[in-house]
């Protein structure tokens, strides 16, 4: 039996048949398997019970017969001649008449040491945390000892001091934010100003280019009527000497 006897992994055990000589053989096919573990009160292990094992520690280099009828090896470590150089739970699906070890799972040893490590844990986390608490208890003793006696003293100047630097902070956030505020209405005051002007600018250009463009035209008006007038007087010159 592997590992001794009352000493399993998580309640798993793996066991294997010695001759006469001493020398480890496979002995169980898959029904014998089953049976040899019920006869020693056990049961035959589960894959999951296996690996829960080899998460706590188990390790072999021999093939053995689970639950689910086939074989597996437990293997946290590669090794060439172990578990065809794999690591983690090796399996291999074989017929149910091949001959190998068995895994046989204890429930009551399985339950044992998983309340074993509930204890040790809780007990670890209560030493932990035992510190702190005493420090935590003290630190509120001293501050209700301060706060109920009658000849306390003020607290120090620098614990005041951080409401007021708090509201300094405070007023500043509010400066900066009023001074974004008014430059942001500086500048739609300054962009509605230029586009008055401009405005204002192209207005001033089609009034003065309307009134050039009147000027020229009643320029262009008495110029042909002073031709007209002209044209008008020679003719009449013209007929009176014919006459």
């Amino acid at each position: 039996v592997f590992p001794a006897e009352n000493q399993s992994i998580a309640g798993v055990v793996q066991v294997s048949y010695a001759d006469s000589r001493n020398q480890l053989q496979y002995a169980f096919n898959a029904s014998e398997a089953r049976k040899f573990c019920r006869s020693l009160r056990l049961s035959i292990a589960s894959k999951a019970q296996v690996e829960a094992a080899l998460r706590r520690g188990l390790e072999t280099c021999r093939f053995g017969w689970i639950d689910e009828h086939f074989v597996v090896i437990p293997r946290k470590m590669a090794l060439p001649n172990c578990g065809r150089n794999r690591t983690g739970l090796v399996p291999w699906r074989v017929t149910v008449t091949a001959k190998f070890d068995v895994f046989c799972f204890n429930e009551s040893d399985a339950a044992e040491q998983m309340t074993d490590a509930s204890t040790q844990s809780s007990e670890f986390y209560s030493e932990s945390t035992q510190p702190s608490s005493v420090v935590l208890n003290s630190t509120l003793t001293t501050s209700s000892t301060h706060s109920t006696s009658p000849s306390s003293h003020p607290p120090p100047s620098s614990s005041l001091s951080t409401p007021i630097t708090t509201n300094n902070e405070v007023e500043a956030a509010r400066s900066v934010g009023n001074t974004h505020g008014s430059t942001g209405a500086k500048a739609v005051l300054i962009s509605c100003t230029c586009g008055l002007l401009i405005s204002a600018a192209v207005l001033a250009y089609m009034k003065l280019r309307r009134r050039c463009s009147d000027k020229k035209q009643q320029k262009d008006y008495i110029q042909t009527e002073e031709w007209t007038c002209v044209k008008n007087i020679t003719e009449t010159k013209t007929a009176v000497q014919e006459d």
